[in-house]
């Protein structure tokens, strides 16, 4: 089990980036848009530069939703691969059969 205080910014993080999500879409637009001018486009990086830097998406980190391991996580399921083994094993993740030969 992970420490709480890790997952509480973890979930932190998340928050900051739907809530500025609009906001550096349209900057970034205007930093690649070659047509515009050099001072805007420095005016746009400036204004990014100048927002919280756990509202860029690629702070968070990815972790599993039942221990919050941040390690050998799967993205589909969302589980550590510790404890997508063991849900499988017991049945419990539609169409995952655990294989033995």
């Amino acid at each position: 089990m992970a420490k709480v205080s890790k997952i509480q910014r973890n979930k932190q993080r998340e928050k900051l980036v739907a809530q500025y999500a609009a906001r550096r879409a349209s900057l970034k637009t205007i930093v690649k848009d070659q047509s515009v001018s050099p001072e805007e486009r420095f005016e746009a990086v400036m204004k990014l530069a100048e927002m919280p830097r756990n509202s860029s998406k690629v702070r968070i980190r990815n972790r599993c939703e039942l221990t919050g391991r941040p390690r050998a996580t799967y993205r589909k399921f969302k589980l550590a691969r510790v404890m997508l083994r063991d849900l499988a094993s017991r049945g419990q993740i539609p169409g995952m059969v655990k294989s033995s030969w």
